[in-house]
């Protein structure tokens, strides 16, 4: 560091008066040069600052941990020119910003700088105007303080001690992270300070402020961890087991060129937990110095742990929620949710349905008996392998078998349940719920519970279960209630059913290995991807199998009342299970020249989606000569019911359709991004997007969609299978499909949705005209409003509505890099920063006059496989 030295020049002899004169000014010229030093002194390339030093923006200045692992800078998010200060990692190709000091108060010029200010606080500085927009301001004892970015890439404020020679943490950005957990840090609660480490979503890729996704500790009961949507609980990651996070499964990723496997489960084993009267927190260790990875949470509201692979970028190995069950009390209180079952939820031993038609809504008592808790020869059954219920009403007892937590269970009225946690290390301790028992599910990963039952429940569980029956201490309960029953009956009974079980197994297993055989050849990309290799090599598919007979009852023998529609691959009709549940039966037609394909499609591609915005498939039925596919039923069917109807178009208002826009732009960017696997639908159009009870759109029909595997960007078919009117010129043309093909799609749907006419019809006024080309010629006048739909148009917000006109003319430009992706649509549509300017459209692809909306498969006279009936240039 340089040092400033004022030289002076001999003086004359001269009064004493003239003397002390020249020595006030030298003294003035020292302190203004020295407030200059130390106001203007940049930094370079180091890992601390002091009082005398100062980070400015503009040039490639910052702090860097003394391992070069971490950086800290001023940057800009995506398309965002506001300038924030933000800690990233310095050693790898893209710019992954793990923590921000000012998320809520941007610099809006090039001119800010951060330094420790008088008061020795860490601040950030508005150089135009000197205000200062973000500072650590804590109580700081001494001016001496400094700063460093530490090699786990924690900036802390250290006071030194003089006298000691120490120094000591006023302050750390591990305790504020943003949206992102490091290994190193801690994340639950201090109880001195009440300081709760909460990791908040940014609000999109260009604004880090906190976005309406945050996760965090809840120390009630035993202490576990939510994420909420606003305030409202949205997923839970369970009770620490003294192994892991109860609720999080084990997950293994073997990543080609390092030489150890690195898995999630590594960590949580070696997760540092600590749960004392000054703190309660769990950390994933800073180990592997040469493997970057975090966990963060995304602005859609998804959980990720991530892993920095070689091949240049971040791999995504464990996400939450991941599915239906994953979402908070998705069945209730005092209910068990299965992802693998056609209906998700069912009743706890000893609870039934209120209403037997909607398990979801509540699970109350069979039988209610007076007194203290379930009346006599009541006991415990065991419910293996299930995600803990909601800890927030339990008691944990540290040093206690399991024997004698079921004693201390059975003391108390109100206890309802009980199991086995290691959280300390005599290896021996318990939990005990009181109350309602709330967001449990069965999973692989999962642990035993033992559920408080009366004497009938515990006598039906005991006769399901033959290692319960040869236990001799709970026959004594048993024996009294089934003495009236004959053996030789029930040896009858039970072998009947194990035999009638394994072989309903073995036809599953057939089926499902036929199906990821068979589909090998006909998936070219879905074979490599890596999640379903997976599933191939263990021989199965997260898929129900029903029976034929099933399907026939629940659609009284596909009675045409029943018949909800008719399309390429076979007719549609509306079911009810036995238990209530409405379905959607999808029958492929036996005559159809399509359909075998497209069902092996949609069976492993829709199986592997979950997201609100995608219609679920329960499962499939294949017997004899009948292929089907069974959905969630929707009761308000297909968008194109509504918007092309001039009677029912008036049910929609602008603020529904804005939500329903918003939807399906969701449901896209899944299965673009969010996914596990990376999906082109390929056939987005009005009638492809179902709604829900609620309006709620869900994207359907996956049948021709594709997968795209390891870092593809585009691909071309021969074959060009689709809609007219929906499909990008890049694919109808040429046979090149991508992501923006969809995002084409999306955009031909949202002015569809907006002026509530086909972008395949004719305009009478202008027969030469389509939907796409009077768009963005009243666009291009200014007239854009003129397109709304009658129906709406008085009623709905001119800005936001032109807004979306602006977006959906940016999603069908005819060069699909002008497009804008799926998050980026996303986020024009929610804001209000400006927006670029579409081009024209040059050409279109229409169907004749006379001729009826189809879809369009290859044929053998078309060089690419499309058969076009206009062509028109412009």
């Amino acid at each position: 560091m340089k040092q400033l030295n004022c030289h002076e020049k001999a003086v004359p002899r001269k009064s004493v008066e003239t003397l002390i004169s020249m020595g006030r000014k030298r003294a003035l010229c020292v302190s203004a040069l020295l407030v200059l030093f130390t106001l203007f002194y940049p930094v370079n390339a180091i890992d601390t600052i002091t009082r005398t030093q100062f980070i400015s923006d503009g040039d490639d200045e910052g702090l860097v941990s003394s391992d070069g692992m971490f950086k800290l800078g001023f940057f800009s998010p995506g398309n965002s020119r506001f300038r924030y200060i933000g800690i990233w990692f310095n050693k790898i190709s893209v710019q992954t910003v793990v923590w921000v000091a000012n998320r809520e108060t941007p610099i809006k010029n090039f001119a800010g700088f951060f330094k420790i200010d008088e008061k020795g606080n860490l601040a950030i500085f508005d150089g135009n105007d000197s205000s200062s927009l973000w500072s650590t301001n804590v109580s700081v004892p001494t001016p001496s303080t400094k700063a460093m970015l530490l090699d786990s890439g924690n900036l802390v404020l250290l006071a030194e001690n003089r006298r000691d020679k120490t120094e000591t943490i006023l302050w750390q950005s591990f305790d504020y992270p943003t949206d992102t957990l490091l290994p190193g840090m801690k994340f639950g609660l201090n109880k001195k300070t009440g300081l709760i480490h909460t990791i908040s979503s940014w609000k999109s890729s260009d604004d880090p402020a906190p976005g309406k996704f945050s996760n965090r500790l809840d120390p009630n009961g035993l202490p576990q961890f939510f994420m909420y949507e606003g305030t409202v609980p949205r997923w839970r990651a369970g009770p620490w087991n003294g192994r892991n996070l109860n609720g999080i499964p084990d997950v293994t990723i073997h990543l080609k060129g390092h030489e150890t496997e690195y898995s999630s489960q590594m960590d949580l084993n070696n997760y540092t937990f600590e749960n004392n009267d000054n703190e309660v927190y769990v950390m994933v260790p800073a180990k592997n110095n040469t493997l970057f990875s975090l966990s963060m949470i995304d602005s859609m509201g998804t959980y990720q742990r991530l892993i920095w692979h070689e091949s240049k970028k971040w791999m995504k190995f464990w996400t939450a929620p991941q599915d239906l069950c994953d979402e908070y009390t998705r069945c209730g209180a005092n209910a068990l949710c299965n992802e693998d079952m056609a209906v998700h939820c069912t009743c706890l031993p000893g609870f039934e349905p209120l209403r037997p038609q909607d398990l979801n809504l509540k699970c109350v008592e069979k039988r209610k008996v007076d007194g203290c808790g379930k009346g006599n020869g009541e006991g415990f059954v065991r419910l293996e392998p299930v995600k803990l219920p909601d800890a927030r009403m339990s008691q944990f007892y540290s040093n206690m078998s399991l024997k004698e937590c079921e004693l201390e269970c059975s003391k108390s009225c109100n206890c309802t349940g009980f199991a086995s946690v290691d959280i300390y290390e005599d290896g021996r301790g318990c939990m005990v719920w009181f109350g309602e028992l709330k967001d449990m599910r069965l999973y692989k990963d999962g642990q035993n519970f033992y559920l408080r039952v009366d004497a009938v429940e515990l006598a039906a569980y005991m006769q399901e279960n033959s290692k319960i029956l040869g236990n001799k201490r709970l026959a004594i309960f048993v024996v009294p209630i089934v003495m009236e029953v004959p053996l030789l009956a029930a040896c009858f009974y039970y072998t009947w059913r194990w035999h009638a079980k394994r072989k309903g197994k073995k036809k599953i297993q057939n089926f499902r290995s036929m199906l990821l055989a068979e589909s090998a050849a006909s998936l070219p990309y879905y074979k490599d991807s890596p999640n379903v290799k997976s599933s191939a090599e263990n021989g199965h598919i997260d898929l129900v199998l029903f029976d034929l007979g099933t399907i026939i009852a629940a659609t009284d023998n596909f009675s045409s009342s029943k018949k909800l529609g008719q399309g390429g691959f076979g007719p549609v009709y509306m079911g009810q299970l036995p238990n209530g549940l409405e379905i959607a039966v999808k029958r492929l037609s036996q005559n159809s020249g399509q359909g075998i394909a497209e069902f092996k499609n949609e069976v492993l591609l829709i199986a592997k989606l979950q997201h609100r915005n995608l219609v679920r498939l329960l499962g499939c039925c294949i017997e004899k000569d009948e292929k089907m596919l069974i959905y969630e039923f929707m009761p308000h069917k297909s968008l194109d019911y509504y918007i092309f109807d001039e009677s029912r178009k008036l049910l929609l208002d602008w603020k529904k359709r804005f939500d329903i826009i918003l939807g399906i732009a969701r449901g896209i960017l899944y299965l673009h991004q969010d996914s596990r696997l990376t999906i082109i639908h390929r056939d987005l159009k009005a009638g492809n997007i179902l709604l829900d009870g609620e309006m709620e759109p869900k994207i359907s029909d996956f049948g021709i969609a594709r997968i795209f595997g390891g870092d593809q960007t585009q691909v071309k078919t021969t074959t060009v299978v689709g809609t007219f009117g929906y499909m990008s010129p890049e694919y109808a043309l040429g046979g090149l499909f991508s992501m923006k093909s969809d995002v084409f799609s999306f955009g031909v749907l949202l002015l569809e949705i907006i002026s509530g006419k086909k972008n395949s019809e004719f305009f009478p006024d202008n027969p030469f005209s389509y939907l796409i080309k009077y768009t963005w010629e009243l666009w291009r006048d200014g007239n854009a409003l003129e397109i709304v739909d009658s129906s709406i148009a008085d009623s709905c917000p001119a800005q936001e509505v032109l807004r979306c006109i602006q977006v959906g003319l940016l999603c069908v430009q005819d060069d699909a890099r002008e497009r804008p992706n799926m998050l980026t649509t996303i986020f024009m549509l929610s804001t209000e920063t400006p927006l670029p300017s579409p081009k024209q459209p040059t050409f279109s692809i229409r169907r004749a006059q006379n001729e009826p909306e189809s879809s369009i498969t290859g044929a053998g006279s078309s060089g690419n496989g499309v058969t076009m009936t206009t062509f028109s240039a412009r």
